[in-house]
């Protein structure tokens, strides 16, 4: 029991810090999960020419925050995701590939995180 109020303010302070490290523990692992997701999904739905490109989808860590991309084809995901010109003039269509899965994991992770903090 608490005696006085500087030992409730104590416990209190106490409880806080375990349940902010508790949801810290589920956002990260959360991240980690859905950074990989991702990369299954880009790999799943990247256009297929000689399978180089798809199959290039990594997930790093730096430092603190997880980075999808692509380590084999990375010149590729803006001419692909936004179209480009033709070397005999016009323009090759885009095939938009990255933020469709970037908007469903926006989502996701958005999703597990009111999780976290509701559990």
């Amino acid at each position: 029991m608490a005696n006085s109020p500087n030992d409730l303010t104590t416990l209190l302070n106490r409880q806080l810090a375990l349940y902010a490290d508790d949801i810290v523990a589920d956002v990260e692992e959360a991240v980690k999960e859905v950074s990989q997701e991702g990369v299954d999904k880009l790999k799943a739905r990247s256009p297929r020419f000689t399978g180089s490109y798809r199959k290039g989808w990594r997930v790093k860590k730096v430092k603190k925050k997880y980075v999808i991309h692509n380590k084999t084809d990375y010149q590729l995901t803006h001419l692909l995701e936004k179209g480009h010109a033709k070397v005999g003039g016009g323009r090759v269509a885009p095939k938009p590939h990255i933020a469709l899965v970037e908007q469903e994991l926006i989502e996701e992770l958005q999703r597990r995180v009111i999780e976290a903090v509701d559990r």
